[in-house]
């Protein structure tokens, strides 16, 4: 009778495995920082915010220097805790509990349409990205533009300094609602619209195909680690109006697997920029402004690498 080998099982065979790495007695594939890394997301929001700041903090392809928290818009948070200084805490007791060295963690703008120069994140954002260094820069953005607007606006000379990927935006060429984008509308505008910072966009359609089993995410990411058990308790009180489905979209992930993992095993089209309306649909050509727009995604290298690199981080291995 044949032996059924459950992903538990597995687990625990992959981590029997690590031992020896520990003592140094087999040598592992050599990976180095290619880039360095602004987070800023919402982090008081859906908890895949936090999902995605563990995998890259965990990855050894990118060096992380900066994280950013924004706020959540009021009229569609849900009841949710919508300041930016609750989604610095939330980074905050990650990095705590997954032991991570320290980063600067700053929070951004209590409200949209707040000046610039008061907002802090900006205010870093614009200091890391203005120094000097070797490493190609990404600021990856998986809620509202508005701290990414508001350092374009204190320092235009940011566009010329760094790479921004954005999940956000309705499905191309149509555009229409949607949360990141329609929860500051002026900031995704300014940015879009009236700089020239190299985007990478992650629309709606997109970012949806990063869906993780509920069942998946109980086996694997509950069972990974304490860091692992953390993040899958920040999933386990959504707000009264989410009936969860059979999975959770992970709609932040995009962000390390463009980053740190692969660009060539999804697919991108580069579009012309287009004027965003107010319902969220996108308008009129802008002359010039180009958006790399991501159509497909490869979830499974992005969640098989985060399950692993959960295994590692667990071993002592990583």
């Amino acid at each position: 009778m044949g032996m059924i080998i459950t992903r538990r099982t597995a687990l625990a065979g992959a981590l029997a495995a690590l031992l020896p790495l520990r003592a140094g007695a087999q040598a592992l594939i050599p990976q180095r920082a290619s880039a360095r890394v602004i987070i800023d997301n919402d982090f008081a929001g859906d908890p895949d915010g936090l999902v995605a700041l563990a995998h890259q903090l965990l990855t050894p392809k990118t060096r992380t220097t900066l994280i950013t928290a924004s706020l959540l818009d009021r009229h569609f948070s849900g009841g949710l805790t919508t300041s930016a200084a609750a989604g610095r805490a939330a980074a905050l007791e990650l990095i705590a509990q997954g032991g991570f060295a320290a980063v600067p963690v700053i929070a951004g703008a209590e409200a949209t349409g707040a000046d610039p120069a008061g907002n802090a994140a900006a205010r870093a954002i614009v200091a890391e990205a203005m120094r000097d260094d070797p490493l190609p820069l990404f600021i990856t953005c998986g809620g509202p533009l508005t701290n990414i607007a508001a350092a374009l606006q204190l320092e235009p000379r940011l566009a010329t300094r760094a790479t921004l990927v954005w999940i956000g935006g309705g499905r191309w060429p149509q555009g229409g609602w949607e949360y990141n984008a329609n929860c500051d509308l002026n900031a995704a505008r300014a940015v879009i619209e009236h700089s020239a910072i190299p985007l990478w966009q992650v629309p709606q359609n997109a970012y949806r195909q990063m869906a993780e089993s509920i069942a998946d995410m109980t086996v694997r990411l509950r069972t990974a680690s304490p860091l692992g058990r953390w993040l899958y308790d920040r999933f386990t009180h959504p707000p009264a109006f989410i009936d969860v489905a059979g999975s959770w979209p992970l709609g932040d992930s995009p962000l390390v697997l463009l980053t740190a993992l692969s660009r060539e095993s999804s697919l991108s089209v580069d579009r012309i920029a287009r004027a965003i309306g107010d319902d969220g649909r996108y308008g009129t050509e802008i002359p010039g402004r180009m958006v790399r727009v991501y159509e497909t995604l490869d979830a499974r290298l992005t969640f098989d690498d985060f399950f692993a690199l959960l295994a590692l981080h667990a071993a002592g291995a990583h």
